[in-house]
Protein backbone atom coordinates (compact mmCIF):
# COMPACT_ATOMS: atom_id res chain seq x y z
CA UNK A 1 0.00 0.00 0.00
CA UNK A 2 1.37 3.41 -0.97
CA UNK A 3 1.10 6.63 1.00
CA UNK A 4 -1.53 7.94 -1.41
CA UNK A 5 -5.06 6.57 -1.73
CA UNK A 6 -6.30 8.76 -4.60
CA UNK A 7 -4.61 10.19 -7.68
CA UNK A 8 -5.91 12.36 -10.49
CA UNK A 9 -3.60 12.37 -13.50
CA UNK A 10 -4.14 15.14 -16.07
CA UNK A 11 -7.93 14.89 -15.87
CA UNK A 12 -9.88 16.86 -18.48
CA UNK A 13 -13.67 17.08 -18.38
CA UNK A 14 -16.69 19.32 -18.12
CA UNK A 15 -20.28 19.79 -19.21
CA UNK A 16 -21.10 19.59 -22.90
CA UNK A 17 -18.72 21.86 -24.77
CA UNK A 18 -17.63 23.64 -21.61
CA UNK A 19 -14.38 22.29 -20.15
CA UNK A 20 -14.02 22.81 -16.39
CA UNK A 21 -11.12 20.52 -15.49
CA UNK A 22 -8.07 21.40 -17.54
CA UNK A 23 -5.52 18.71 -16.83
CA UNK A 24 -6.20 18.52 -13.10
CA UNK A 25 -3.55 16.48 -11.28
CA UNK A 26 -3.01 15.77 -7.59
CA UNK A 27 -2.53 12.95 -5.10
CA UNK A 28 -4.34 12.58 -1.77
CA UNK A 29 -2.55 11.08 1.22
CA UNK A 30 -4.11 8.03 2.81
CA UNK A 31 -5.68 8.72 6.21
CA UNK A 32 -5.49 12.51 5.88
CA UNK A 33 -8.01 15.34 5.75
CA UNK A 34 -7.47 17.44 2.63
CA UNK A 35 -9.42 20.66 2.05
CA UNK A 36 -9.95 21.98 -1.48
CA UNK A 37 -10.31 25.75 -1.83
CA UNK A 38 -10.61 28.09 -4.77
CA UNK A 39 -12.85 30.72 -6.35
CA UNK A 40 -16.27 30.01 -7.84
CA UNK A 41 -15.85 28.19 -11.13
CA UNK A 42 -12.48 26.75 -10.17
CA UNK A 43 -13.76 23.18 -10.60
CA UNK A 44 -13.97 22.13 -6.96
CA UNK A 45 -17.36 20.38 -7.10
CA UNK A 46 -16.63 19.18 -10.63
CA UNK A 47 -13.56 17.33 -9.34
CA UNK A 48 -15.80 15.39 -6.93
CA UNK A 49 -18.23 14.53 -9.71
CA UNK A 50 -15.34 13.31 -11.84
CA UNK A 51 -14.03 11.09 -9.03
CA UNK A 52 -17.49 9.67 -8.33
CA UNK A 53 -18.25 8.76 -11.93
CA UNK A 54 -20.77 11.55 -12.54
CA UNK A 55 -18.74 13.33 -15.22
CA UNK A 56 -17.53 12.08 -18.58
CA UNK A 57 -13.81 12.69 -18.95
CA UNK A 58 -12.19 13.70 -22.20
CA UNK A 59 -8.81 12.42 -21.08
CA UNK A 60 -6.76 11.62 -18.02
CA UNK A 61 -7.03 8.93 -15.37
CA UNK A 62 -8.26 8.52 -11.80
CA UNK A 63 -6.70 5.90 -9.53
CA UNK A 64 -8.00 4.81 -6.13
CA UNK A 65 -6.34 2.40 -3.73
CA UNK A 66 -3.99 1.16 -6.44
CA UNK A 67 -6.68 0.63 -9.12
CA UNK A 68 -7.65 2.64 -12.18
CA UNK A 69 -11.28 3.66 -11.52
CA UNK A 70 -11.71 5.91 -14.55
CA UNK A 71 -15.24 5.42 -15.88
CA UNK A 72 -16.50 3.35 -12.95
CA UNK A 73 -20.17 3.75 -12.03
CA UNK A 74 -21.17 5.36 -8.70
CA UNK A 75 -22.49 2.00 -7.44
CA UNK A 76 -19.17 0.29 -8.16
CA UNK A 77 -17.31 3.16 -6.47
CA UNK A 78 -19.51 2.81 -3.38
CA UNK A 79 -18.64 -0.86 -3.24
CA UNK A 80 -14.95 0.03 -3.56
CA UNK A 81 -15.18 2.31 -0.52
CA UNK A 82 -15.83 5.83 -1.84
CA UNK A 83 -18.75 7.83 -0.41
CA UNK A 84 -19.86 11.17 -1.87
CA UNK A 85 -21.81 13.73 0.19
CA UNK A 86 -22.78 16.46 -2.32
CA UNK A 87 -23.97 20.00 -1.80
CA UNK A 88 -27.63 20.58 -1.07
CA UNK A 89 -30.04 18.27 0.70
CA UNK A 90 -30.24 14.65 -0.37
CA UNK A 91 -32.56 13.06 2.15
CA UNK A 92 -36.09 11.61 2.31
CA UNK A 93 -37.86 14.55 4.03
CA UNK A 94 -41.06 12.70 4.92
CA UNK A 95 -39.23 9.85 6.65
CA UNK A 96 -37.73 9.81 10.13
CA UNK A 97 -34.01 10.09 10.72
CA UNK A 98 -33.80 6.38 11.48
CA UNK A 99 -35.75 5.42 8.36
CA UNK A 100 -33.49 7.64 6.26
CA UNK A 101 -30.54 5.66 7.59
CA UNK A 102 -32.28 2.36 6.89
CA UNK A 103 -33.02 3.37 3.31
CA UNK A 104 -29.46 4.58 2.86
CA UNK A 105 -28.24 1.20 4.05
CA UNK A 106 -29.76 -0.37 0.93
CA UNK A 107 -26.73 0.89 -1.01
CA UNK A 108 -24.53 -1.39 1.06
CA UNK A 109 -26.18 -4.45 -0.46
CA UNK A 110 -27.81 -7.50 1.12
CA UNK A 111 -24.57 -9.04 2.38
CA UNK A 112 -24.16 -6.54 5.24
CA UNK A 113 -25.54 -8.33 8.30
CA UNK A 114 -24.54 -5.84 10.99
CA UNK A 115 -26.44 -2.84 9.61
CA UNK A 116 -28.54 -2.26 12.79
CA UNK A 117 -25.31 -1.99 14.78
CA UNK A 118 -23.84 0.36 12.18
CA UNK A 119 -26.92 2.59 12.42
CA UNK A 120 -26.60 2.77 16.21
CA UNK A 121 -22.89 3.59 15.91
CA UNK A 122 -23.68 6.37 13.43
CA UNK A 123 -26.27 7.84 15.79
CA UNK A 124 -23.73 7.73 18.62
CA UNK A 125 -21.36 9.90 16.57
CA UNK A 126 -24.03 12.60 16.17
CA UNK A 127 -25.58 13.19 19.61
CA UNK A 128 -27.74 16.07 18.40
CA UNK A 129 -29.49 13.69 15.99
CA UNK A 130 -29.76 10.63 18.22
CA UNK A 131 -32.41 12.39 20.27
CA UNK A 132 -34.30 13.05 17.02
CA UNK A 133 -33.95 9.56 15.58
CA UNK A 134 -37.71 9.15 15.26
CA UNK A 135 -38.43 12.70 14.11
CA UNK A 136 -39.40 13.48 10.52
CA UNK A 137 -36.30 14.61 8.64
CA UNK A 138 -38.04 17.64 7.11
CA UNK A 139 -38.29 19.18 10.59
CA UNK A 140 -34.51 19.17 11.07
CA UNK A 141 -32.46 22.29 10.59
CA UNK A 142 -30.45 22.56 7.38
CA UNK A 143 -27.30 21.76 9.28
CA UNK A 144 -28.81 18.68 10.90
CA UNK A 145 -29.96 17.46 7.50
CA UNK A 146 -26.37 17.74 6.27
CA UNK A 147 -25.23 15.73 9.26
CA UNK A 148 -27.83 13.10 8.41
CA UNK A 149 -26.27 12.75 4.95
CA UNK A 150 -22.84 12.23 6.51
CA UNK A 151 -24.29 9.63 8.88
CA UNK A 152 -25.81 7.75 5.97
CA UNK A 153 -22.46 7.65 4.19
CA UNK A 154 -20.74 6.19 7.25
CA UNK A 155 -23.00 3.14 7.10
CA UNK A 156 -21.03 1.96 4.07
CA UNK A 157 -17.79 1.77 6.05
CA UNK A 158 -15.93 3.97 3.52
CA UNK A 159 -12.21 4.30 2.91
CA UNK A 160 -12.65 7.76 1.36
CA UNK A 161 -15.34 10.37 1.97
CA UNK A 162 -15.85 13.17 -0.56
CA UNK A 163 -17.81 15.91 1.18
CA UNK A 164 -18.86 19.13 -0.52
CA UNK A 165 -19.43 22.15 1.74
CA UNK A 166 -20.07 20.37 5.06
CA UNK A 167 -20.53 23.65 6.95
CA UNK A 168 -23.34 25.08 4.81
CA UNK A 169 -26.37 25.80 6.96
CA UNK A 170 -24.71 24.79 10.22
CA UNK A 171 -24.61 26.92 13.32
CA UNK A 172 -21.11 27.58 14.72
CA UNK A 173 -21.69 24.88 17.33
CA UNK A 174 -22.70 22.30 14.70
CA UNK A 175 -19.77 23.32 12.48
CA UNK A 176 -17.42 22.59 15.38
CA UNK A 177 -19.19 19.30 16.07
CA UNK A 178 -19.09 18.24 12.42
CA UNK A 179 -15.42 19.13 11.99
CA UNK A 180 -14.72 17.21 15.18
CA UNK A 181 -16.47 14.16 13.77
CA UNK A 182 -14.48 14.40 10.53
CA UNK A 183 -11.29 14.54 12.61
CA UNK A 184 -12.42 11.48 14.56
CA UNK A 185 -13.05 9.62 11.30
CA UNK A 186 -9.59 10.60 10.06
CA UNK A 187 -8.10 9.28 13.29
CA UNK A 188 -9.79 5.95 12.57
CA UNK A 189 -8.09 5.75 9.17
CA UNK A 190 -10.77 7.19 6.87
CA UNK A 191 -9.47 9.62 4.27
CA UNK A 192 -11.47 12.86 3.97
CA UNK A 193 -11.45 15.08 0.89
CA UNK A 194 -13.66 18.13 1.28
CA UNK A 195 -14.56 21.34 -0.49
CA UNK A 196 -15.17 24.15 1.97
CA UNK A 197 -15.70 27.90 1.54
CA UNK A 198 -15.00 28.40 5.26
CA UNK A 199 -11.35 28.09 4.29
CA UNK A 200 -9.64 29.28 7.45
CA UNK A 201 -11.50 26.93 9.79
CA UNK A 202 -11.25 24.02 7.37
CA UNK A 203 -7.52 24.40 6.78
CA UNK A 204 -6.89 24.76 10.50
CA UNK A 205 -8.32 21.28 11.10
CA UNK A 206 -6.92 19.69 7.93
CA UNK A 207 -3.67 17.90 7.24
CA UNK A 208 -3.31 19.07 3.65
CA UNK A 209 -4.66 21.83 1.46
CA UNK A 210 -5.30 22.05 -2.26
CA UNK A 211 -5.88 25.24 -4.24
CA UNK A 212 -7.74 24.95 -7.54
CA UNK A 213 -8.06 27.70 -10.11
CA UNK A 214 -9.43 27.38 -13.64
CA UNK A 215 -9.56 23.62 -13.30
CA UNK A 216 -5.89 23.26 -12.44
CA UNK A 217 -3.97 22.63 -9.23
CA UNK A 218 -2.19 25.83 -8.22
CA UNK A 219 -0.93 24.76 -4.79
CA UNK A 220 -0.89 21.54 -2.84
CA UNK A 221 0.82 20.77 0.44
CA UNK A 222 0.50 20.90 4.22
CA UNK A 223 -2.61 22.80 5.24
CA UNK A 224 -0.66 25.11 7.56
CA UNK A 225 1.57 26.14 4.65
CA UNK A 226 -1.42 26.84 2.41
CA UNK A 227 -3.14 28.79 5.19
CA UNK A 228 -0.20 31.10 5.78
CA UNK A 229 1.20 31.40 2.25
CA UNK A 230 0.77 35.01 1.05
CA UNK A 231 0.40 33.76 -2.53
CA UNK A 232 -2.98 32.31 -1.63
CA UNK A 233 -4.31 35.74 -0.70
CA UNK A 234 -2.72 37.23 -3.82
CA UNK A 235 -4.56 34.75 -6.04
CA UNK A 236 -7.90 35.88 -4.64
CA UNK A 237 -7.36 39.58 -3.85
CA UNK A 238 -10.58 41.40 -3.10
CA UNK A 239 -12.64 38.24 -2.60
CA UNK A 240 -13.87 36.22 0.35
CA UNK A 241 -11.08 33.75 -0.22
CA UNK A 242 -8.41 36.40 0.37
CA UNK A 243 -10.07 37.27 3.66
CA UNK A 244 -10.34 33.61 4.61
CA UNK A 245 -6.77 32.53 3.97
CA UNK A 246 -4.87 35.79 4.12
CA UNK A 247 -3.02 37.06 7.13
Amino acid sequence: MTGHILELDKVVGGYGRITILNGTSFRIRRGAITTVIGPNGAGKSTVFKAIFGLLNLSSGAIRFDGRDITGWTPRRLLEAGIVYVPQGRNIFPELSVRHNLEFGAVAAGPNITDMPARIEAALDRFPSLRQKADVQASTLSGGQQKQLEIMRGLLLDPKLILIDEPSIGLSPLLVQETFGILTELRNKGITILMVEQNARSALQMSDDGLVLELGQTRMHGPASNILHDPRVAQLFLGGAMAEAVGS
